[in-house]
């Protein structure tokens, strides 16, 4: 018996709730609905840009009880809704109607749905001033009252224990209508209310923590509207008896230019103090004024340092210490670090350094040196906790050390994370063993479902009797490198071990664990997932009733091991090595990474699954019995979103799959011309070369065939409509036959939307430009930079807005290689914008790359731009952004039958986690996770399922940690100061 395996979804951020539960419940058949007798609607916009923004109702039946409803508005301006959720719209002119999705069409008396959509407009954005329900017109509207917090300013730092002093102002949209209370929170949590303006709240008592605390106001009208305030962030620093402080304690100061350092006390003084102001180390550093006195009335009001770096002819960055000091006063220190502008890549090289610095001493990796997904450890995307690490995490671990080896010369940190990686995260020999498996038919046929619910009856159930294709690989692979083993990351680990799961740890007493959570369905997220380990034994879930896998696949299970590749990441590891080998070669260093670099091209020989069918059907299927592969004509030559192997505890039978599913994001040309051009990253197997050529040109003609007309690229591919090879709609346009899919790969949230999907791709194919000058790529690159650049914006302070969340109209034309259509009806919008830190690395990297190499002035002052308003959140920890996680309300939701959307436990299933949690229908994500009510954040979480505001957090991940440093140093060594 062979068992397939889904794959990862490598989405690495936060997103608002309303599209996380957008599409996903299962239809619901319709009832006949009763008249309605009453309702009343809140009306509100949450997020508006020029040309657009977001809309939400809470809508509560007053009448009877309904089994359908519709609601409707009409607008005074030209707004046009463009998508929605939680209910389907339709638009005649002004007048809008949301009626039910099929899944919520039963609103009892007293009940509320919630639908919510994106719209654009032009001038005013009016709200509407009446609705109704079902045709009866309904009370209010009530909308929101709108509040922000006015006191303290976002960063300002105290001492501990500190007294903040918040004050908030709020005002009502409704005629008539009040502020009946505003309450104040820190990370989602009540400290107090006040009900007269102005409001205000003294909060004593504050100790120190590293991380920022998040304030933010909530203000109730006279009718129960809600309204919160944006997050701002404050710091509260540790202090032991009379102190002296100074902030920043480490900065840079660029030659021939100044820096300053503000300095106050941490309690008021009983007289006049005199701090006296000291340097030593490089003497081109002066710093000024000798001393500073503060008295009993200024001790508070931080008075200024300025530290000067003398503009001089050396290429030393040199660096000073400046010393605080008072009798009786507990003296401050602050490293001061001079960027030589007569060193290669000046003050953007010194950052990287400082950042580089940071990430190596500040808990991003676990004691055996294992990177984490994240510092913090309550957070949930698809790592669903922050000590989990990926392949992810690898690839741009051995990214940022080919940097260091770029700006430093030095090769072994290069060296020991390629050498890291391959202990850890990719399967040992005797985690995998490969005995009886047949490469004419590697796997069983097993269907996909729609929804975790169908699972495992109709998704995942074993069908024998469909004829899949051959591997053309195995063969190859196993003569070349004389085993049966496959070179590959495995996506995702458990590093400390939470979970409690050793069947598959990598080294012998390691705490790591291979462990899986995506097993059903595009409509599956991670709030839907049961984690479970990669190495099935039936020690945990239903034990010697098959472990976990019942909740997966149909038929009798067998003790098994199985791993997921994620394609993206084993790609970023080959172009990092491509980096390193022209590095390092310039520095006639090659010998250095030679090995290395021989471990990456045998990666890339691998890597080839990716460019396969799930069950290496050829291209064009459109129904399970449509024709199987023979060779190499079931593969696509793009690098699709996974492929997996497998087997039985014992070696007696083996499987493997590709993936029918390509998404743009996951593209990466640079190593497909890595691996077909350069001779030392060449792979050995005798194919390959040819396999990666053929690669590159498919590679950029899908990128060619999404190109919106706009400019950005819309989703991908897929092989296998539905994951059952079902027949696309009628119409659907084709690429090499593969139907178009707006949101490939999954569906919670739309795969498409997430505007790092372009960063992070694009980038890689303005470095593929960069590296070869090719004019295609150029063209496509020429457009899309122009896109980005008219969507960024930068606030007078130098913070910036970028694209956040992208929605898609129309499609492109079915693609004829010969002689390419215009994509004249493939458009896309931006619905919304943000400050997302790491996605500004990577956008800043692809225009350094593209901005050099084309001498394009707009790329190169807006990649600065962007660097520089990056930095202008950086922490003690590296970069970091108060992000509000609304989603974090899906933590305790469980599933229905009429609310098809938590986890899903099939009925008859019992098992324990291996903490004891008990795992059955009716349990909720949290419910078979209780170590996260031990996590130190939790009781923000806590207090937002009580009802109270949704938490804010900063975190800090490394894959973004990493491409901020090593965007500096692209920028740096590429354009310059």
């Amino acid at each position: 018996m062979t068992t397939p395996q889904r794959g990862p979804k490598l989405r690495l951020r936060a997103l608002a709730v309303g599209a996380l539960i957008a599409a996903s419940f299962v239809a619901l058949p319709a009832g006949t609905a009763h008249a309605a007798t009453g309702c009343s609607v809140v009306y509100s916009v949450r997020s508006q840009w020029p040309t657009g923004f977001t809309g939400d109702l809470v809508v509560t039946n007053l009448g009877d009880a309904v089994s359908s409803w519709n609601v409707t508005w009409t607008y005074a301006g030209n707004q046009t809704l463009t998508q929605s959720w939680n209910g389907d719209f339709t638009q005649s002119g002004k007048n809008v109607t949301i009626k039910n999705a099929a899944w919520n069409g039963n609103l009892p008396s007293g009940g509320t749905v919630n639908p919510g959509f994106n719209a654009s407009y032009s001038g005013t954005n009016t709200n509407p001033t009446s609705f109704s329900l079902n045709g009866t017109p309904c009370t209010g509207p009530n909308q929101a009252p709108s509040v922000s917090l006015t006191a303290p300013a976002a960063n300002t730092r105290y001492s501990a224990p500190a007294t903040i002093p918040m004050t908030a102002t709020a005002t009502d949209p409704d005629t008539g209508d009040s502020i009946a209370k505003v309450e104040f929170y820190h990370d989602g949590l009540l400290l107090g209310s006040d009900t007269t303006a102005p409001f205000t709240y003294n909060w004593t008592g504050v100790p120190a923590q590293t991380a920022a605390y998040s304030l933010q106001a909530k203000a109730y009208d006279s009718k129960g509207a809600v309204g919160t305030s944006t997050a701002v962030p404050v710091f509260v620093d540790p202090v032991t008896g009379p102190s002296i402080i100074a902030s920043p304690t480490s900065l840079s100061v660029p030659e021939g230019s100044t820096a300053t350092v503000g300095v106050k006390l941490n309690q008021a003084p009983s007289s006049s103090v005199t701090v006296a102001v000291a340097k030593s180390g490089d003497t081109d550093i002066t710093a000024s004024p000798a001393s500073l006195t503060f008295t009993t009335s200024n001790w508070n009001t931080a008075q200024n340092v300025t530290l000067a770096a003398a503009q001089d002819a050396d290429t030393t960055n040199g660096t000073a210490t400046l010393t605080l000091s008072s009798s009786g006063w507990q003296s401050a220190t602050v490293a001061v670090n001079e960027s030589d502008d007569d060193v290669a890549g000046g003050v953007y090289v010194q950052r990287f350094l400082e950042q580089y610095t940071k990430i190596h001493a500040n808990g991003y990796f676990s004691s055996e040196g294992v990177p984490y997904h994240a510092i913090e450890t309550l957070v949930v995307e698809a790592p669903d906790w922050g000590h989990e690490t990926t392949s992810e995490a690898f690839s741009f671990w051995i990214w940022m050390e080919a940097q260091y080896g770029r700006v430093k010369g030095d090769w072994a940190p290069f060296n020991k994370a390629w050498d890291t990686m391959e202990k850890y995260i990719i399967p040992t020999h005797a985690n995998q063993t490969t005995g009886g498996y047949n490469a004419s038919d590697p796997a069983d046929y097993a269907p996909e479902a729609e929804q975790p619910s169908l699972y495992p009856q109709q998704g995942g159930h074993l069908d024998s009797s469909i004829k899949v294709g051959a591997d053309p690989l195995y063969s190859e692979l196993t003569s070349t490198y004389g085993n049966t083993d496959v070179y590959a990351m495995h996506w995702i680990e458990d590093v400390d071990n939470v979970y409690g799961y050793s069947s598959c740890t990598p080294v012998a007493g390691s705490k790591v664990s291979f462990i899986n959570t995506y097993q059903r369905g595009p409509q599956e997220s991670v709030w839907e997932t049961v984690a479970h380990p990669s190495c099935e034994t039936f020690a945990y879930g239903a034990k010697q009733n098959g472990g976990y896998l019942p909740l997966f696949i149909d038929g009798t299970p067998a003790k098994q091991w199985r791993y997921t590749d994620a394609p993206d990441a084993d790609s970023r590891a080959v172009e990092a090595a491509y980096w390193a080998l022209q590095w390092a070669t310039a520095q006639n260093k090659q010998a250095d990474v030679a090995a290395t670099v021989a471990k990456a091209a045998k990666m890339g020989d691998y890597l080839r699954y990716a460019m396969y069918d799930k069950y290496f059907k050829k291209p064009g299927c459109t129904s399970p019995t449509c024709a199987a592969g023979t060779g190499k004509d079931s593969a696509a030559y793009l690098l699709s979103w996974y492929y997996a192997w497998g087997g039985d505890a014992s070696g007696q039978w083996a499987w493997r799959i590709g993936s029918s599913h390509n998404h743009q994001g996951y593209q990466n040309p640079l190593a497909a011309w890595a691996l077909s051009n350069v001779s030392a990253l060449t792979p050995k197997s005798p194919s390959a070369k040819a396999d990666w050529q053929t690669s590159l040109g498919r590679q950029l003609e899908f990128y060619q065939w999404l190109q919106s007309s706009e400019g950005a690229f819309a989703g991908g591919a897929t092989n296998s409509w539905g994951g059952n090879y079902s027949a696309p709609p009628s119409g659907t346009p084709t690429f090499y036959g593969m139907a178009y899919d707006v949101q490939p790969v999954y569906h919670d949230p739309p795969s498409n939307q997430w505007f790092g999907f372009q960063a992070w791709s694009i980038e890689r194919v303005a470095e593929y430009y960069y590296a070869t000058g090719d004019a295609k790529a150029k063209t496509m690159l020429d457009k899309w930079v122009s896109w980005a650049i008219a969507n960024t914006t930068f606030a007078t302070n130098g913070d910036f807005k970028i694209p956040d969340t992208l929605s898609w109209t129309g499609a492109p034309a079915t693609w004829n290689p010969s002689s390419p259509a215009a994509n004249t009806n493939l458009h896309v919008s931006v619905v919304s914008t943000g400050t997302d830190v790491g996605v500004a690395a990577a956008y800043a990297r692809l225009l350094t790359y593209y901005g050099a190499k084309a001498n394009n002035t707009s790329a190169k002052t807006t990649a600065k731009k962007l660097l520089d308003g990056i930095w202008l959140h950086t922490d003690t920890q590296g970069v970091g952004i108060p992000e509000t996680r609304t989603d974090y309300n899906r933590f305790d939701d469980v599933w229905s039958s009429s609310n098809q959307q938590g986890l899903y436990i099939p009925s008859g299933y019992s098992g324990v986690m291996p903490n004891g949690d008990v795992i059955a229908p009716g349990k909720s994500f949290l419910d078979i996770r209780s170590f996260y009510k031990n996590d130190p954040n939790w009781p923000a979480v806590q207090s937002y399922l009580n009802g109270g505001s949704a938490p804010t957090f900063t975190f800090h991940r490394f894959w973004a940690q990493s491409d901020i440093a090593m965007a500096m140093a692209d920028y740096g060594l590429l354009i310059g100061s």
